[in-house]
């Protein structure tokens, strides 16, 4: 029985430029989806797979983050005050078990990687997730929980993957598949970060979640520099293969770039058409369901 993925951490220093100017006053983090920030979401679908513990890697002017999973002591008592007790409930709602939330800063934009080894003393040479928030991922059951559950099985370290078109390859990380391991897990014999079309490995692309064995941060302490001149997470990934078990996990729910101006919209939209009152509304306006 492999050990149990307690720990989960999200890179969340990245500055947003495709968001600006709205993004010099918040992080791109905290763009609302309907009427929840993006990192409530990632954190959420955490929860929902029995993740306990939850490590931020931050950068400058990230703070509000800190702040929306703590007490809002001044908006609670006002809310208890005029009876408003569903909106209390939905201020307290993201709060998690004190300790449960840490903080790590990565001083520089050095890459995926550099993040995620940021956060090497908090993950304690235990197995863990990393989640991207910008990579809002919508369905029943959350694509962390469908890793977990084939972790728990398959053990070693898995990528959630979904179906691209070979024009998009050079955008993602993509992995050589192996052999088939049931309707959703497949065996990565290889993994190559953002290549050509014509030499892409597959249409096989890792999106934004992942569940890690602690050998990586000792690769990851290399600091090797990858495409992009920055220090690659794929980069190190692809070493474990071969040393460890390796699998991709084709999640089952809707994934959306909430990166981009239009990624995040359609999520917005996605979202909105489930709720039976604000499709009422938007139904005139737009058919995406």
């Amino acid at each position: 029985m492999p050990r149990p993925v307690r720990k989960i951490v999200l890179p969340v220093a990245g500055l947003g430029t495709r968001f600006l100017p709205a993004t010099k006053a918040i992080p791109k983090e905290m763009l609302p989806v309907l009427d929840r920030p993006l990192i409530q979401y990632a954190i959420e679908e955490a929860r929902q797979a029995g993740i306990e513990d939850v490590i931020l890697v931050t950068g400058r002017n990230k703070q509000v983050m800190e702040d929306h999973f703590d007490h809002a002591y001044e908006l609670e008592d006002i809310l208890r005050e005029r009876g408003k007790d569903e909106a209390f409930e939905v201020a307290r709602s993201m709060l998690l078990e004190e300790g449960r939330i840490a903080y790590v800063r990565q001083m520089r934009p050095r890459g995926l990687g550099h993040a995620v080894w940021c956060a090497r003393e908090l993950v304690n040479n235990e197995p863990f997730a990393v989640a991207l928030p910008d990579d809002l991922i919508k369905g029943k059951d959350g694509a962390l929980k469908e890793m977990v559950e084939a972790y728990e099985t398959l053990g070693g370290n898995l990528v959630a993957t979904m179906e691209v078109p070979r024009e998009d390859t050079s955008k993602y990380g993509v992995i050589t598949p192996g052999d088939q391991k049931s309707d959703r897990c497949i065996e990565v014999t290889g993994l190559v970060e953002k290549p050509l079309p014509e030499a892409a490995p597959s249409t096989q692309a890792v999106v934004g979640r992942y569940i890690l064995q602690p050998e990586i941060m000792g690769l990851l302490s290399s600091k090797e520099i990858g495409a992009g001149g920055e220090i690659q997470l794929t980069d190190a990934m692809a070493k474990l293969i071969g040393k460890q078990p390796f699998h991709a996990v084709r999640f089952s729910g809707t994934r959306f770039d909430c990166g981009s101006m239009v990624g995040w919209l359609m999520a917005n939209l996605s979202m909105a058409m489930d709720d039976p009152k604000l499709a009422a509304r938007l139904a005139p306006l737009v058919t995406l369901k």
